[in-house]
């Protein structure tokens, strides 16, 4: 992975010159530091223990570890399997959380069963698949529409049993004593260049949820691969193969891409960002026309689609990778966003909006990867209302 880094005078050249109506840092948003010390390219928050609180897992170099809240009090759930990405999700249907990594190469799916006490106790580890290779991004949601949840997973490389495909699994009846969970390949050979991420949704209208994805291409991807973004429309039957639909190419460092009404048209347009080049953009319905959403951040590697101010309009979040910072953009409902600074001096490979503290709003979560830490930004709406 490619790494840029600017003189920071000309970053905030960059960020001044943005026409998106950015403010400065809001100094509303307080960050916490869960962890520091090592880098961090997954974290996810969840309840795991059962007291009503937020708490952290996070892939600290090769451990996999849990944080809880509110001290952060650590404790070490496994060692060795380098997650890229993860997800939280009731695989056993208990009642509580587990915890699903995936590696990138050679390519392994894992989920993590939440213990009676998980702080303490050992959290048994099973195999979700390992005939992938090159798994980079993981997504849970309802793929076939029987009300659970499913999962998404790519396998990017070219070399393997699945190269440049996509996959989805169903949680098989018995996950605790099944090898592995059931596997079906959506796209076959159709997603070269590297890709990265899913979004999930109804694209077409159809009553099915379609798929999305983006792959970055570069000097890395199989030569004439990559650099652009498409979703698949499921079939009547989810189990065979998906119809590819190009969105954009020649889209250089194509990484998150997610569904949503951005402009409240009622149709489906889509959110992306090009997180190993510049741009958080999106993408207008029918006809894909492409706007900006901030056009010079360099590097966001996260990209989070959601109402992060309750307005009824989706929002986007992100933190750059190089250009260390992190911002939300505030959708005016018709597809204009201004740009709200959060924080800066923070990297990031992972963001999660999440309520943090039980307050009813959504914070930032992020990973951060050249910052060596996980840290979250507390969202100052509703202590603002408090006041």
């Amino acid at each position: 992975m490619t790494a840029c880094f600017l003189p920071l005078l000309l970053i905030a050249a960059v960020l001044e010159a943005e026409p998106s109506g950015e403010k400065a840092p809001e100094s509303g948003w307080e960050k916490h530091i869960v962890h520091t010390g090592s880098e961090s390219l997954t974290a996810i928050a969840a309840d795991f223990t059962g007291d009503g609180l937020a708490d952290v897992i996070s892939n600290n170099g090769n451990e996999t570890r849990l944080f809880s809240a509110p001290d952060w009090k650590e404790a070490t759930l496994g060692s060795g399997h380098g997650f890229i990405h993860s997800a939280v999700l009731d695989v056993d249907g208990d009642g509580d959380f587990d915890y699903v990594g995936a590696r990138y190469s050679p390519g392994l799916i894992l989920w993590y069963e939440c213990p009676a006490k998980p702080e303490s106790q050992p959290w048994p580890i099973h195999v979700v698949d390992d005939k992938i290779n090159g798994t980079h991004g993981i997504l849970k949601g309802d793929v076939d529409g029987d009300g659970k949840d499913d999962l998404l997973a790519g396998s990017a490389l070219s070399e393997g049993q699945f190269p440049e495909s996509l996959l989805w699994y169903r949680i098989p009846a018995k996950p605790r004593s099944a090898r592995s969970w059931e596997r079906y390949v959506l796209a076959d050979k159709d997603a070269p260049g590297l890709g990265h991420y899913f979004g999930l949704g109804d694209v077409d209208g159809d009553g099915r949820a379609d798929a999305a994805h983006a792959a970055k291409g570069g000097p890395s991807a199989r030569p004439g691969t990559g650099a652009w973004f498409a979703w698949w429309k499921a079939p009547k039957d989810p189990r065979g193969t998906w119809t590819k639909h190009l969105i954009a190419d020649k889209q250089p460092g194509a990484t998150n891409i997610h569904p949503a009404d951005v402009n409240g048209d009622g149709k489906v347009d889509f959110l992306a960002s090009r997180g190993h080049d510049r741009g958080v953009i999106w993408f207008e319905a029918p006809d894909w026309k492409i706007h900006a959403v901030h056009a010079t951040l360099l590097e966001p590697h996260c990209l989070v689609v959601i109402d992060m101010d309750g307005d009824g309009d989706v929002d986007a979040a992100t933190c750059s990778k190089t250009e260390r910072v992190a911002a939300w953009f505030e959708n005016d409902g018709r597809g204009t966003f201004t740009t709200h600074v959060v924080g800066r001096d923070q990297s990031a490979y992972d963001i999660r909006a999440v309520d943090m503290e039980g307050d009813g709003d959504l914070d930032l979560l992020i990973a951060g990867a050249l910052s060596n830490n996980v840290v979250w930004y507390e969202n100052p709406r509703a202590k603002s209302a408090r006041k």
